[in-house]
């Protein structure tokens, strides 16, 4: 590479901040909000402002639903191939721009960069999918039972949809909703979080560069999140709600939906156990239990929460944690070295605080970490705590950050009864050598996925999502994702 490639290579790698923040993103055009207002986005490595961000009033979210109703009917007429064409080339833009977006999300989320490259090649993995699902959508024909007349089942686009993210994984949450959606042939206005929009917006001017039209996907931002989609909501127009977030929210969604009678995808809050069994390999199970803890710093619904270790190797799993968690370097999130950087706010990190306390209350072990540091930035030093009580308030709550409380059993219908122990059933890990065993409790954990001898369970290819207050329906997989922005129209004929 010559120097001059190295200087362009270099400054495409560098975030735009001011570009990402230049406003809402309504038809194909950046506007600013009509109140004037602004939303200040922190660096949680610091607590000092990046940027700000416009915050949209309802008149924006009318000007949103208008632009997606008007382009709907283009778009939905695109040929499967057109669609699939724009969604690669998504892909190939965002695996070109990966380390700027990369660095855009370490510096308004504070997760590590290493997590954020991780994030960016998984949330890139969605337009890469959907380009080669949008051109497999089929139909169904076949013969009524009375032999009278013919079915006939034509799956068409639901209609205008309202996505909604959370800050956690602002990329990867957005592309998830947003490929299978324009693949199926609809059209989308996303709220992301106001933690972290600078990535949404980045994102939509690569869309716009991929040439997916104006009107098609269109990004607000506010600070008032509720009575914004009770409006959009309540529009006629709107069809779809797909939802990334707390249960407590998503119950408030589901009873706004409902007025309209409008169809709701729901990914809510997590609650994951992590089960060793004596037999398991403990150096895999360790590599898994950092991966399952730590992606993300444990921000993330899918972490780990709940550690239950058989006896005969809950002393060595324990040591073997401790050390490893010990060992990580926490720091800034665009730091080259970071391995944990820090919580989205202090409200967060007060929030782990106060699990961390209330569990050695009651007779928890600190193993390593378990106190709040001083200084700037929201940081939160990884934790391991021993013989936690099956009493303490983490063992029910999602601590989302750095810590992992262990728990002993000795049955596996012990493990099994305890894991099933919450109104959660998102995700789950088991480690086992012997795979019946792995199988036979997999299959006994409610949970809407499994990992089995892994400590990652997420894959575009994959359905995700979760049973009981964990959420409705699934995102991603071979025809689960798409399906949600689908609706099946039957025709009887008697040709």
């Amino acid at each position: 590479m010559t120097i001059a490639q190295q200087i362009t290579q270099a400054s495409q790698d560098m975030p735009d901040i001011d570009a990402a923040a230049r406003g809402l993103y309504i038809d194909g055009e950046w506007r600013p909000s009509r109140s004037g207002k602004t939303i200040d986005v922190v660096d949680p490595s610091t607590g000092a402002v990046l940027a700000t961000v416009p915050d949209a009033t309802i008149e924006d979210a009318r000007a949103s639903i208008d632009a997606a109703a008007a382009a709907a009917p283009a778009w939905r007429a695109t040929p499967p191939r057109k669609r699939s064409e724009i969604l690669r080339r998504c892909f190939e833009l965002m695996i070109e721009r990966s380390e700027m977006l990369a660095t855009l999300i370490s510096l308004e989320n504070g997760k590590a960069l290493r997590d954020a490259r991780g994030e960016v090649a998984y949330a890139a993995e969605f337009f890469r999918w959907n380009a080669e699902e949008a051109v497999r959508i089929t139909g169904e024909f076949g013969v009524a039972p009375s032999g009278t007349n013919r079915i006939i089942v034509d799956y068409q686009p639901i209609g205008v949809c309202l996505l909604i993210t959370p800050w956690n994984f602002p990329a990867a949450m957005a592309t998830r909703k947003i490929a299978p959606a324009l693949a199926a042939g609809c059209t989308v206005i996303l709220k992301p979080a106001s933690e972290t929009p600078l990535t949404a917006y980045a994102l939509a001017s690569i869309y716009e560069e991929a040439g997916v039209p104006k009107g098609v996907v269109n990004v607000l931002t506010t600070t008032s999140p509720g009575p914004m989609t009770a409006e959009i909501l309540a529009d006629p127009r709107v069809r779809k709600l797909s939802f990334t977030g707390s249960t407590g929210v998503g119950r408030q969604l589901l009873s706004e939906a409902a007025k309209h009678v409008i169809s709701c995808s729901m990914e809510l809050g997590g609650n994951a156990p992590f089960v060793v069994f004596d037999d398991a390999d403990l150096n895999a199970a360790l590599d898994g239990a950092m991966i399952a803890k730590m992606r993300n710093a444990g921000e993330a619904c899918t972490a780990a929460n709940r550690f239950y270790v058989q006896s005969g190797i809950y002393d060595a799993f324990a040591e073997g944690l401790a050390k490893r968690m010990e060992a990580l370097k926490v720091g800034s999130g665009v730091g080259a070295d970071t391995e944990c950087g820090p919580m989205i706010t202090r409200k967060a990190v007060d929030k782990i605080s106060r699990l961390v306390n209330d569990s050695k209350e009651k007779g928890a072990r600190v193993l390593c970490g378990g106190i709040t540091p001083q200084g700037d930035g929201f940081f939160y030093p990884p934790t391991v705590l021993a013989d936690v009580s099956d009493d303490s308030d983490m063992k029910t709550e999602e601590i989302f950050g750095p810590v992992a409380p262990l728990y002993r059993f000795d049955t596996e219908d012990e493990a099994v009864e305890r894991a099933n122990d919450t109104e959660y059933g998102l995700a789950a890990y088991v480690y086992t050598k012997d795979l019946a065993r792995g199988l036979r409790v997999s299959s006994g954990i409610e949970a809407g996925m499994i990992a089995l001898n892994r400590g990652l369970v997420s894959d575009p290819a994959a359905p995700f999502g979760g049973v009981k207050q964990s959420g409705l329906g699934r995102e991603g997989g071979q025809h689960h994702g798409i399906a949600e922005f689908m609706e099946a129209k039957y025709i009887a004929t008697s040709f």
